[in-house]
C-alpha cells in the first residue's frame, strides 16, 4: 500500500503529522479518524505519486529533503538487526517507519514495505528509491534474499555506508572555518572598494596629489565595482550557466574527469579516492554473494569520477568476454598497481572479498591521510591568500597618505 503524509489534530486541538498507509486518500483519513485525530491534509507521499521510471521535473521532488548517508546508515543497522532476530521484512519497515514519520526516511520505508505487500521483492522495491538506495545497495540486498543472509548482507552494507559518512563529515567539517573566513574577508575587500576607497579617493584629488600605481589600479578597481558591478553579477551567473550547460554533455564530463584523474596536482587524490570506493564498494557486493560481472557494474556505478567509472565499466565488460578481473583491471588502466596487485592475490586464493576489503582499509587510510593534508594546507593558503590581499589594499591606501605628509613636511 502506498504512504500518505498527513496534518491532523488530537482532541485537545495539538496539531500532529507524520505517515499512515493505506490504499487511497479516503483510506488514510479512515485510519486517522479511528485514531480519534482529525486529519487537515491528506497527500500521497512524493516518492508514490512519481512513482518508478519516471523522471519528470517536480520542483517539490527536487528541494524536499533528502536522506543522507547518516541516515541510511542507521535504518540499514536496524533492519540489520531486527531481521537477524527473526522479525519479517514487512514488519520490520512498518516499525522502523513510524518511528521515523516525521522524518524523509519514514515515507520512503513504508512506500517500500507497500511494494513488498504487494508481491515485489525488497530489492526490486528498493528500485523505485533510486536517490535513496544506490546501485551497490540494491545489488547486495539482493543477493541477501537469493543466499538467505539478509541479515549478514545489511550488517556490511551497514558498516560501509557509516565509514564514507564518516569520511565525508570529517572533511566537510574541516572546511567550514576556511570557507568562512575566505568569505568574510572577501566581503570586507569588496565593501572596503566600495564604500571606503571612494572617499578616501576624492581626499587625495582634491590636494592634487600624485597617485602611486598600486593606488591608481585600486581606484580603477573601485570604480569598476561600482559602475559595473550589477554587470559581473550577471556575467558570473551567465558564466555559471554556460558551463553547466557545457557539463550536460557526456563528452565534456569525461573529458574533464580524464584530466582530473591524470593530471596534476589532483591526479594522486584521484586515484586513491576513486579506487578506495570502487574496492569497498566491490568487497562489500562480492562478500554478499554478487556475481562478479554484476558487482563490478555495482561498484563502478558508484565511483565518484565519471571517467574512472567509464573504465570499470569496461571491466566488467572483460570480465563477460572471460578475462580475470586482474587482467582486466590492469588494461583499464585506471587503478593503483597495489589495488591490481591485491585483487590478483584474493583471485589466487579464492578470498577475493576479504583481499579487496583490506585494500579498501589501506586505501582509505591513504585517502584520508591525503585529505587530512590537503585540508591543514588549505587554512594557511586562504589566510595568506587574504593576508596579501589586505596588505595590498593597505599599502595602496597608506602611500599617497605618506606622500601627502611629506610634501606638506617640505
Amino acid at each position: 500500500m502506498p504512504a500518505f503524509s498527513y496534518r491532523a489534530v488530537d482532541q485537545t486541538g495539538k496539531p500532529i503529522r507524520g505517515v499512515v498507509e493505506a490504499p487511497n486518500a479516503s483510506g488514510a483519513r479512515r485510519a486517522l479518524r479511528d485514531r480519534n485525530l482529525i486529519p487537515t491534509s491528506v497527500e500521497l507521499t512524493t516518492e508514490a505519486a512519481v512513482g518508478p521510471g519516471r523522471r519528470d521535473i517536480d520542483l517539490a521532488r527536487l528541494f524536499r529533503p533528502r536522506v543522507g548517508n547518516r541516515a541510511l546508515a542507521a535504518l540499514t543497522r536496524q533492519l540489520s538487526t531486527m531481521i537477524g532476530s527473526g522479525i519479517r521484512i514487512e514488519q520490520a519497515l512498518r516499525i522502523i517507519g513510524d518511528q521515523n514519520a516525521k522524518r524523509p526516511e519514514g515515507s520512503v520505508l513504508l512506500n517500500v514495505r507497500g511494494a513488498i505487500l504487494e508481491g515485489r521483492s525488497f530489492a526490486v522495491a528498493l528500485g523505485e528509491h533510486p536517490r535513496v538506495f544506490p546501485d551497490y545497495y540494491r545489488a547486495s540486498v539482493a543477493a541477501g534474499e537469493q543466499s538467505g543472509q539478509l541479515d549478514a548482507v545489511l550488517a556490511h552494507l551497514t558498516e560501509f555506508v557509516e565509514r564514507r559518512e564518516r569520511s565525508q563529515r570529517k572533511v566537510q567539517l574541516a572546511l567550514i572555518y576556511p570557507a568562512l573566513l575566505a568569505v568574510v574577508s572577501m566581503l570586507i575587500v569588496v565593501l572596503m572598494l566600495v564604500y571606503v576607497v571612494p572617499d578616501i579617493t576624492r581626499v587625495f584629488v582634491s590636494r592634487g596629489a600624485e597617485l602611486p600605481l598600486l593606488t591608481r589600479g585600486l581606484i580603477g578597481l573601485s570604480d569598476m565595482l561600482q559602475k559595473l558591478g550589477w554587470i559581473l553579477v550577471i556575467l558570473l551567473a551567465a558564466s555559471v550557466l554556460a558551463t553547466r550547460q557545457w557539463l550536460q554533455s557526456e563528452a565534456n564530463v569525461l573529458t574533464v574527469a580524464r584530466l582530473i584523474a591524470q593530471q596534476p596536482p589532483t591526479a594522486r587524490f584521484s586515484m586513491q579516492m576513486n579506487a578506495a570506493r570502487f574496492a569497498g564498494s566491490l568487497s562489500t557486493l562480492v562478500r554478499s554473494g554478487v556475481p562478479l560481472v554484476d558487482a563490478v557494474n555495482a561498484a563502478a556505478a558508484v565511483t565518484p569520477n565519471a571517467w574512472v567509472r567509464s573504465r570499470a565499466r569496461l571491466v566488467a565488460a572483460r570480465l563477460k568476454e572471460g578475462a580475470s578481473l586482474q587482467r582486466a583491471m590492469t588494461e583499464a588502466d585506471c587503478f593503483p598497481a597495489m589495488l591490481v596487485a591485491v585483487v590478483a592475490s584474493g583471485e589466487s586464493s579464492g578470498r577475493l572479498g576479504e583481499a579487496l576489503a583490506r585494500a579498501a582499509t589501506d586505501l582509505e587510510s591513504d585517502t584520508e591521510a591525503l585529505t587530512a593534508t590537503m585540508v591543514s594546507l588549505v587554512e594557511p593558503a586562504i589566510l595568506l591568500l587574504m593576508g596579501g590581499l589586505v596588505l595590498l589594499l593597505v599599502l595602496a591606501i597608506l602611500m599617497p597618505i605618506v606622500n601627502l605628509n611629506s610634501l606638506a613636511g617640505i
